[in-house]
């Protein structure tokens, strides 16, 4: 399973994750809606700007736009006050987003070719990439590292967790298409709750910037 995900890197200072890790995909998927209820037209607003902002430039821009995301989920989380502005915030770390985006959808993709399940395993071991970086100031390669750390401790429970979440996105497009802008923000939300479960956040997400 750990095959063309992260390694160790050599001589650095590894990401410790907690020794047990329980995965809870109904609860956090529940919450992730619960969040998005909350704003659901903003969220809704926001997912629409991810959508065409990050098809402007392929790749290219969608690792900063996915940041910015987590960014508002995170400060919805701690009742901080969001705004529309919040979701740009991700492009105060493009260097290493975009990085990470080009490298996950590598992976994503090599994995896809192999079968498909290799594939959801990459993309339920990276799904956290992002989220270190923010909250961490981390680079990307150790941003991936940490996620990766995180989800071997139960690969499966992960993996079904991005599927179930992912599949719930996917059924926004059965809706007319537009229901994506809902439950698109549903599958970042349940990926920012299963982060804060899991690790916790290091920083304060209404300190941001």
């Amino acid at each position: 399973m750990d095959a063309g995900l992260p390694p160790p890197l050599p001589g650095g200072v590894e990401f410790v994750p907690p020794e047990t890790i329980e995965v809870r995909t109904g609860a956090w998927i529940s919450e992730g809606w619960n969040i998005v209820k909350s704003d659901l037209m903003n969220f809704a607003l926001m997912a629409l700007l991810l959508a065409v902002v990050s098809n402007v430039v392929p790749i290219i821009l969608q690792g900063a736009m996915v940041a910015g995301m987590h960014i508002v989920i995170m400060k919805k989380m701690v009742g901080a006050r969001t705004e529309i502005g919040d979701l740009f915030k991700g492009f105060n770390f493009f260097v290493p987003t975009l990085v990470a985006s080009v490298l996950i959808s590598v992976f994503v993709f090599c994995g896809m070719i192999l079968c498909i399940i290799p594939g959801l395993v990459a993309a339920a071991a990276l799904s956290f990439s992002y989220l270190f970086i923010v909250d961490r100031k981390m680079d990307f390669w150790p941003a991936m590292q940490a996620s990766h750390a995180v989800v071997k401790k139960n690969y499966v429970g992960f993996t079904l967790f991005i599927f179930v979440a992912g599949l719930i996105a996917g059924l926004g497009l059965l809706a007319c298409i537009v229901g994506i802008f809902i439950t698109m923000p549903i599958y970042f939300a349940a990926i920012t709750v299963a982060y804060r479960e899991t690790v916790g956040f290091a920083s304060d997400p209404a300190a941001i910037q």
